[in-house]
């Protein structure tokens, strides 16, 4: 027989305040603070910070975990329940609430001219596909954020602080220990679902511009600079982020043809450059007309 303590929370009637923030120090060491509704540092969140510089985990991926946190210890708020006492039944309203429950409206941080976004037209972008932000927290979101809590509780289980089990379980039936460890290299790996509450997500094909606006791109190209890079950027199959993160030095015309990942050129005159990701890729370098 069910307790009343385990039974599922009103969530109709839930109301999450706004407190806290998760604030920006400009200190390299650790790059973001969690605070609470009294503007309090709350440590159990400055020792993950920690962790993820000490792991070379990037300022980016620490705000995005961040923001995690922030919902879930606003969350915990609102039941009036401690991060250190929180238990599987939390985490599960936690999962229920984040799926169902609109997302704050509020302008955006970078354009507060524009509308909320409950207030957008939803018809996707007639250029690239993309669909706009819907009203409530996708299904990545989501994930994204049971996986972050699982492991922010996976850490303060090891240092013998929080609870003594983690809210967050995995699925049902799931050996502990990493998954696909005894993956055989001449078999695909399967799809798993490590967490219990994650939700299931869909593959997305990629999103890309038509042929034809491709091409009328390529046509306002003024120079054959120009043109060379955009060819050299479509035909190296790199990712954008790595493209914005080359620099000069990158380039290294005598390690041509040396990486595996190397594209061959039929003509001598190529440069190579090594993205951060380790692959070679190569462009023609000479005289380009501007």
């Amino acid at each position: 027989m069910l307790d009343e303590n385990d039974a599922p929370t009103d969530l109709t009637q839930l109301a999450v305040p706004q407190v806290g923030l998760l604030a920006a120090t400009g200190d390299p060491f650790q790059p973001y603070r969690l605070l609470d509704a009294a503007g309090a540092s709350i440590p159990a969140a400055d020792a993950y910070f920690a962790e993820l510089v000490a792991c070379g985990r990037p300022a980016t991926t620490q705000r995005s975990y961040g923001m995690d946190l922030l919902r879930w210890f606003r969350f915990l708020a609102a039941l009036g329940v401690d991060w250190a006492q929180a238990t599987q039944i939390e985490a599960r309203d936690f999962c229920r609430w984040l799926q169902v429950t609109p997302k704050p409206q509020r302008p955006h941080w970078r354009r507060p001219e524009d509308l909320p976004v409950r207030q957008r037209p939803s018809t996707p972008n007639t250029l690239t596909g993309k669909a706009p932000p819907g009203p409530r927290y996708a299904p990545s979101t989501v994930a994204h954020a049971e996986s972050v809590l699982r492991a922010f509780y996976d850490f303060h289980l090891e240092l013998g602080t929080g609870p003594m089990v983690n809210p967050f379980p995995l699925k049902r039936g799931a050996r502990r220990g990493r998954i696909e460890a005894h993956h055989n290299p001449l078999e695909p790996f399967g799809k798993t679902r490590r967490g219990r509450y994650r939700p299931k997500l869909t593959e997305r094909a990629p999103r890309m511009i038509s042929d034809e606006a491709f091409d009328q791109l390529f046509a306002k190209l003024s120079t054959h600079r120009d043109r060379a890079l955009v060819a050299f950027y479509v035909s190296s199959g790199v990712r954008a982020s790595e493209l914005l993160s080359s620099t000069v030095g990158d380039a290294d015309p005598g390690r041509v043809g040396e990486s595996a990942g190397c594209l061959t050129p039929p003509k001598p005159s190529r440069a190579s450059c090594r993205c951060p990701t380790g692959a070679a890729v190569t462009a023609p370098i000479g005289s380009w007309p501007t």
